[in-house]
């Protein structure tokens, strides 16, 4: 593959790794090129840009997975070389080639290279014929589903059905059994065709409890090779990884020379350029099993980063320019411990449902390293990733870095879009965590502590304070002692999905006490301006963020948002707005990938009728009572908003 000097760089991508890769290109002297779809006209990334190409319509398809509107963007602005990111194109041997034919400088891998890697039953292959243990499995071209429940008995359930152009955890499947094994299959073999193009799937037996451990590799053009460490990226949810941590508590220098030694045989053997990553599984007796290579910078290259003292960035820049890897093995040092979390756009309490919508309020902590591209006021779109943030930390210990990474995330503020905020928080806290137990069975393991943080009464009472005093009809805050009597305020708001009922005093020395559940609370509101609200409770002063977004209002206090509707004024709601008239509303912005049901169908409470992908998910819908199926408001292919009828059932 050519590598030569460029000067100005096309970043095919979005938001946050957009921002990253603009960064260090600047510092390197290169000019940079945002591509932008008609959702980011506005985004940070194509304002801070030097030149910003409009590439299409919102949905992937129509623009950053468009190879030829990329390859045209970078043509008309004079770009000499692409920076692909993660995800989208990252991985697409085919828009690796477009740019090589065009004459660009592509930032990674050459197309053959990533065409190796990027099947994971080829990579399987090559893999084992290089002596790099791999999970047993089936990778073969017989995808019928008759032979491949009959593959998947043979290696013995459970199995693990993945597709082979994937990644991120689309298209991936655990199977407990053989009664579930087609169902999976086919909504594996969906969701893989909605994000790749590609519905093909491999079979791989399904190791229990086992760590995920990745080793940062880099190869140049004069044949050298290095890795630069591990990273345990065991704690995850749907297969999409959450928290990421270097070096892996269940790695010591031994096992990391061995496994380091595999990936760079692996990235030789492969004549291999630029950054990847090699992933395996890590059983209970120290066994490891190759999965995939990604042919691309991860998300959680800042973790190795911070381990290292180095750039990654810059050294592909600098590979891909044609210069040697700035450093050989020997000189590699691992020093401290780095935990990244990311922050998605999410309700962890609903099956990590994703969310779209405006963020009212964004503020992230200066102390600790934040990628992030978002600002108050910002839209979420439903078409992209659920990731918003990524946040950094570095310590001499894990501990260190642990106590640094949950004050950041304490500090950040992002009110106005559910996020995970708090559910990574109760991950950082647990105690298998605390104790570097974690596996990939962490979540499930411990998902009804980690989603059930205890909220404090006198937390919901702060907030139904906040709640009367913020509304734009509230007398002012402050003004002291007050000789006319006050008459109690009677509120009613939805948090938790539960309605609540409370009252507001304000008693004759400016001091407030709320009633909420039977149980008085008493404070004294210090401050109130712009976002933050300043009380007294006792002898306690602390302090609270908050917005108000319409009749939603989010308050922040001590890491935990509580998302709160005002009733107070409200109608009381009907059993229809409350779901119990057989209607099945979209629960968030998304595109019909199945419709599972017919008219005249007859389906049970529960039963799927129909599924929506959004931000790179799919999402089953379920009949909330028994009957006939009377209506089917949508098509395959279409768009739907959060809250539209799209099936109609009479019991």
């Amino acid at each position: 593959m050519s590598r030569r000097p460029f000067h100005k760089v096309l970043i095919a991508n979005r938001g946050e790794i957009a921002l990253r890769v603009m960064r260090t290109a600047r510092r390197l002297g290169h000019g940079v090129v945002a591509v932008y779809s008609d959702a980011d006209q506005d985004a940070p990334h194509v304002r801070l840009a030097d030149q910003a190409v409009r590439i299409g319509a919102p949905p992937p398809a129509q623009s950053y997975l468009n190879i030829a509107a990329s390859i045209a963007a970078a043509k008309a602005t004079g770009a000499d070389a692409v920076h692909p990111g993660y995800g989208f194109l990252a991985e697409n041997e085919d828009f690796a080639q477009a740019c090589t034919d065009a004459g660009l400088v592509f930032i990674g891998p050459s197309p053959d290279a990533i065409a190796a890697m990027g099947n994971k039953a080829g990579a399987k292959d090559i893999m084992l014929r290089a002596g790099v243990p791999c999970v047993p499995g089936y990778q073969g071209e017989d995808q019928n589903d008759e032979a491949m429940l009959r593959e998947a008995r043979r290696i013995g359930f459970p199995v693990m059905i993945k597709a082979v152009a994937g990644g991120g955890g689309r298209g991936m499947r655990l199977v407990s059994d053989a009664d579930a094994f087609l169902d999976m299959l086919r909504s594996a073999r969906s969701e893989a065709a909605a994000a790749f193009g590609d519905g093909t799937v491999i079979l791989e037996k399904a190791i229990a409890n086992p760590r995920h451990i990745e080793i940062q590799v880099f190869g140049d053009s004069h044949g050298n090779a290095v890795h630069l460490g591990e990273r345990d990226c065991s704690v995850q949810r749907r297969h999409q990884k959450l928290i990421e941590e270097a070096p892996s508590p269940a790695v010591g220098p031994e096992l990391r020379a061995r496994m380091g030694a595999v990936a760079v045989q692996a990235v030789k053997a492969l004549a291999y350029e630029g950054a990847g990553t090699l992933e395996f599984l890590l059983d209970g007796d120290g066994q490891f099993y190759f999965m995939e290579m990604n042919t691309r910078l991860q998300v959680e290259h800042p973790v190795t980063e911070a381990l290292t003292g180095l750039d990654l960035v810059e050294w592909q820049l600098r590979v891909a320019a044609g210069e040697p890897l700035p450093l050989r093995q020997e000189q590699i040092r691992l020093e401290g411990h780095a935990i990244e979390v990311r922050l998605c756009s999410e309700d962890a309490a609903q099956d990590f449902m994703p969310k779209s919508g405006r963020m009212a309020l964004w503020q992230m902590p200066e102390e600790i390293r934040v990628e992030h591209a978002l600002e108050s006021g910002a839209e979420i779109p439903p078409y992209y990733d659920s990731m918003i943030a990524k946040l950094i930390s570095h310590g001499a210990s894990r501990e260190e870095a642990r106590a640094r990474l949950m004050v950041g995330l304490e500090q950040a503020a992002a009110l106005g879009v559910t996020t995970n905020q708090t559910f990574l928080l109760s991950c950082l806290r647990h105690p298998a965590f605390v104790a570097g137990k974690a596996t990939t069975a962490f979540i499930a393991a411990h998902g009804d502590d980690l989603n059930a943080p205890a909220v404090a009464a006198a937390d919901v009472a702060l907030a139904t304070l906040v709640l009367s005093v913020s509304h734009p009809l509230a007398h002012p805050v402050g003004g002291g002692r007050s000789l006319a009597a006050s008459f109690a305020t009677p509120l009613r708001f939805e948090i938790g999905g539960a309605v609540r009922d409370a009252e507001l005093l304000r008693e004759r020395d400016g001091s407030y006490r709320v009633t909420c559940d039977g149980t008085e609370h008493g404070c004294e509101v210090i401050s109130l301006s712009g976002d933050m609200i300043r009380v007294r409770r006792g002898d306690i002063t602390e302090s609270a963020r908050f917005v108000r977004d319409g009749d939603q209002l989010f308050v922040q206090h001590r890491g935990q948002t509580l998302a709160l509707r005002d009733l107070t004024l409200a109608a009381p709601q009907s059993s229809a707005a409350a779901g119990g008239d057989g209607k099945v509303r979209a629960a968030l912005n998304g595109r019909v990938v199945a419709v599972l049901v017919k008219l005249g169908d007859r389906v049970a409470v529960g039963q799927p009728v129909i599924t929506l992908e959004a931000m790179k998910m799919e999402h089953v819908h379920a009949a909330g009572l028994a009957g006939t199926v009377t209506a089917i408001e949508v098509a395959e292919g279409d768009q739907v908003t959060t809250g539209r009828i799209v099936v109609e059932i009479a019991a």
